[in-house]
């Protein structure tokens, strides 16, 4: 089966607009398994009796999976086109979630998770942010961002959903009921997506982001070179910096409802701090996205890595439970705008005929962060009984983050 490509003049189009919009609705079905492993972690360690590292293990094999996954459904999207990616998501997603809701132990809910990360997840993150730069010129920072956008906007919706399915069905029906929902959703909208963006090379991007990154046009901008390094260099740095900013990204995201459980407020305030810490992303993403088209990738990345170092760090003196909302959403509109500055980094500095592939691996960067930041984060708790030395972990691997977006940005200062 072949679909269309689009023309060029449909490029900031009110039809790339619509489109747009169903991206952002197959990100939030497509990612809603990343959030409600939170919120489930609990039940599930107390109905297989593991521990908290044990416990922490499918949402490791869940974003390992999504990150690995992100390479190949990125390389497909790029050949044949995001359509029949996302019929192969719909259906995985269905499945992930089905064969979770009848895992009889632990191993098997994580191999269900892994398959939700692998091809079900995946073909709505990084594959949807590739095209979504493709269909924009003149406001891509803000288009890309609004696209991620659905990945906390799963994070706003499904906790709350998923704890109160909990609490009246049990986790397992609220899994397979989410499953054939978001399954049957995705196979829906990808109906909507069936044109083929634009066959372009990098347009020009707005003057002033421009201007801000590195005064010459943006074809120069994505040469062979990027920061002074050669391709795979640059990529492996950028790669890096994913890791080291979603490691600390996850001690909050993934843990902050088991924290509270230990700290006596019970799941339910933490599911409710996870969904306030995501809503306020969307804020995040949105501004960071409208910054970005102004500032250019590497300032926001910049600029969002101290922001949540210092969120992070406000943690480890306050554990009240007003303080941990406030902190939580303060987190939130903080860190939102990070993995979006990878995109439009990438689209910026790198050959545009290579953007699902690259943007697909530095988002897998980001997820295999997550993994090993939720994992790790559950390791310290069992060995030392407190969240306080996962927090310092957590901003250790933040300044590894910030130091490396620092170096991008003298680099790209010499470049003038």
């Amino acid at each position: 089966m072949q679909f269309q490509r689009a023309s060029a003049d449909l490029i900031d189009s009110r039809v790339a607009a619509w489109r747009l919009l169903t991206v952002v609705c197959l990100v939030t079905l497509g990612n809603s398994s990343m959030y409600a492993i939170s919120v489930v972690l609990p039940a599930v360690q107390a109905e297989f009796g593991v521990s908290r590292a044990d416990a922490s293990m499918p949402y490791t094999m869940m974003m390992i999976g999504l990150g690995l996954g992100g390479l190949w459904t990125g390389k497909w999207a790029d050949r044949y086109g995001i359509t029949r990616v996302l019929w192969l998501g719909a259906v995985a997603v269905c499945a992930g979630f089905v064969l979770a809701s009848v895992s009889g132990g632990i191993w098997w809910f994580g191999l269900s998770n892994a398959l939700l990360g692998f091809l079900g997840g995946s073909s709505t993150f990084a594959p949807l942010m590739a095209d979504t730069a493709l269909w924009w010129n003149k406001r891509r920072g803000i288009a890309v961002a609004i696209c991620a956008c659905g990945n906390y906007v799963a994070g706003a919706v499904w906790p709350p959903i998923a704890q109160w399915g909990i609490e009246h069905i049990g986790w397992r029906q609220t899994y397979l009921y989410m499953g054939l929902f978001c399954g049957a959703g995705m196979l829906l909208l990808s109906l909507r997506m069936r044109i083929r963006p634009p066959l372009v090379e990098l347009a020009p991007l707005r003057a002033a982001s421009l201007s801000a990154e590195a005064g010459v046009s943006a074809a120069a901008n994505a040469s062979q070179r990027p920061f002074g390094l050669s391709l795979n260099k640059a990529q492996l740095l950028l790669c890096t910096a994913g890791v080291a900013c979603c490691v600390a990204m996850a001690m909050p995201q993934v843990h902050i409802v088991s924290y509270c459980a230990d700290l006596g407020y019970g799941a339910g305030r933490g599911a409710q701090m996870l969904s306030l810490m995501l809503a306020c992303g969307i804020v995040s993403r949105l501004v960071s996205g409208w910054v970005c088209d102004h500032i250019g990738g590497v300032r926001t990345l910049l600029l969002g890595s101290a922001l949540q170092g210092l969120a992070l760090l406000l943690f480890l003196p306050f554990d009240g439970l007003v303080p941990l909302y406030i902190i939580s959403a303060m987190f939130g509109l903080f860190q939102g705008g990070i993995v979006p500055s990878y995109a439009i980094i990438v689209r910026e500095h790198f050959p545009a005929q290579e953007v699902g592939a690259r943007v697909g691996s530095v988002i897998m960067a980001t997820l295999l962060g997550m993994a090993l930041g939720g994992w790790l984060s559950g390791k310290i708790f069992d060995v030392t009984g407190s969240y306080q030395a996962a927090f310092i972990n957590g901003l250790a691997w933040n300044l590894l983050n910030l130091s490396i977006a620092f170096w991008i940005y003298l680099q790209i200062r010499k470049e003038k």
